[in-house]
C-alpha cells in the first residue's frame, strides 16, 4: 500500500489531504476548513511547485491530454476530483475513491499540488469557455504539494 498527504494552508484555509492506494484504487480523505459554505472545484495540477503562489501549479494534471469532465465521465483529466462541499462552518469533508489517479509509476500525483478553488466546478458541462478546460471553478484559494508518507 502507497500512501500519501498534503497539506493546504493559505490565509484563512486550512486542510489536509490523505492518499491512500491499495490495488487500482486511490481513497482520498481530509478535510479543508476555512471554506466559503457550498460546493469547491478540487483538483490535483500539473506541478508541485508553488513558488509564485498556487498559479506555479499549473493546469489539471492531464497525462492522457482529454477534456475537463466529472470524476465519473471517462473523458477527464486525471487530476479531476470533481468538488468538495463545504457546510455552513466552513468544513469540507473530503472522500473520494477514485481508479484513474495513481501514487506509483510514471503518472502518479505524488509531487504534485492539489488545488481547492473558489467556485464550484461545473464538471466540463456548464457552457462557458473554461468549462471543457477547467470546470470554470474561479481562482485558486489554497494549494499544497503531495508528498509521499508512511
Amino acid at each position: 500500500m502507497v500512501k500519501a498527504v498534503c497539506v493546504l494552508k493559505s490565509d484563512v484555509i486550512d486542510g489536509t489531504v490523505f492518499f491512500e492506494q491499495s490495488g487500482d484504487t486511490v481513497k482520498v480523505t481530509g478535510e479543508i476548513k476555512g471554506l466559503t459554505p457550498g460546493k469547491h472545484g478540487f483538483h490535483v495540477h500539473q506541478f508541485g511547485d508553488n513558488t509564485n503562489g498556487c498559479t506555479s501549479a499549473g493546469p489539471h494534471f492531464n497525462p492522457t491530454g482529454k477534456e475537463h469532465g466529472a470524476p465519473e465521465d471517462e473523458n477527464r483529466h486525471a487530476g479531476d476530483l470533481g468538488n468538495v462541499t463545504a457546510g455552513d462552518n466552513g468544513v469540507a469533508p473530503i472522500n473520494i475513491s477514485d481508479k484513474l489517479i495513481t501514487l506509483t509509476g510514471p503518472d502518479s500525483i505524488i509531487g504534485r499540488t492539489v488545488v481547492i478553488h473558489a467556485d464550484v466546478d461545473d464538471l466540463g458541462k456548464g457552457g462557458h469557455e473554461l468549462s471543457k478546460t477547467t470546470g470554470n471553478a474561479g481562482g485558486r484559494l489554497a494549494c499544497g504539494v503531495i508528498g509521499i508518507t508512511q
